[in-house]
């Protein structure tokens, strides 16, 4: 399964999610292949305003060189500053429109101005879960961080499909990603469906036998950890 099939035919798309789980991972591999694809323009906007690191605008030229327009707007010493433009993309069935939100609630908020876009039937909201993450190990953590995301977005809870991300960095094994999985089940397999979930590229072609599995590349990594 490639990931343009995984997340269904729709014009937008909006990544939430604990900080660190892997979100604007699979944003920007969805951006990256949505251009190649080359059906719509593919507008990129990074929202995140909660961290100074692993964001979406670190790779813009890899977006840009891959057909995509990237959005952001420059910060100085990590003001919230966020970029115009979305609610105008979100409201547009010409483009594809990617939506990077920051990580917990507080990158949350920052969409909480576009929830009557983001509920429209056009619209995808995703919330990635990665087992390996502090709040996301324990149905309890995972559900407050929720509450809180889902209370600054405005959202329903029926408006978030979720999507498992069993990832530990470069170092992940296939024996990582299948403990995280059976992790995710435990925890969240009795109150929603986990209808995909994401794996290294490198670690491809890898199956499940219970969650269906896309590969996907890793362009946020640490200098040090880069291959040529």
């Amino acid at each position: 399964m490639k990931l343009t099939d995984a997340v269904g035919d729709r014009s937008n798309y909006v990544f939430f999610g604990e900080a660190g789980c892997g979100k604007s991972e699979i944003a920007v591999n969805l951006a990256l292949a949505l251009a190649a694809e080359g059906r719509r323009p593919v507008h990129f906007f990074d929202l995140d305003m909660t961290k100074p690191l692993f964001r979406s605008r670190d790779v813009a030229q890899t977006m840009r060189d891959g057909g995509a327009t990237v959005h952001f707007e420059q910060q100085f010493m990590d003001a919230p500053t966020q970029v115009g433009g979305p609610s105008v993309a979100l409201r547009s069935a010409e483009c594809y429109t990617i939506l990077d939100v920051g990580g917990d609630y507080i990158g949350a908020g920052a969409v909480g101005m576009y929830a009557p876009l983001l509920r429209q039937s056009d619209t995808a909201a995703f919330y990635v879960v990665n087992p390996y993450r502090p709040w996301s190990m324990e149905l309890r953590h995972i559900d407050g961080v929720l509450g809180q995301v889902l209370g600054a977005a405005h959202l329903p809870l029926e408006a978030m499909t979720f999507i498992g991300n069993p990832n530990l960095g470069m170092a992940t094994t296939r024996s990582d990603v299948s403990e995280g999985l059976a992790r995710l089940r435990e925890t969240l397999g009795e109150y929603v469906p986990i209808p995909f979930a994401c794996v290294q590229e490198a670690l491809w072609p890898m199956e499940d036998g219970e969650t269906p599995l896309v590969p996907i590349r890793l362009y946020l990594t640490y200098p040090w950890e880069q291959t040529i």
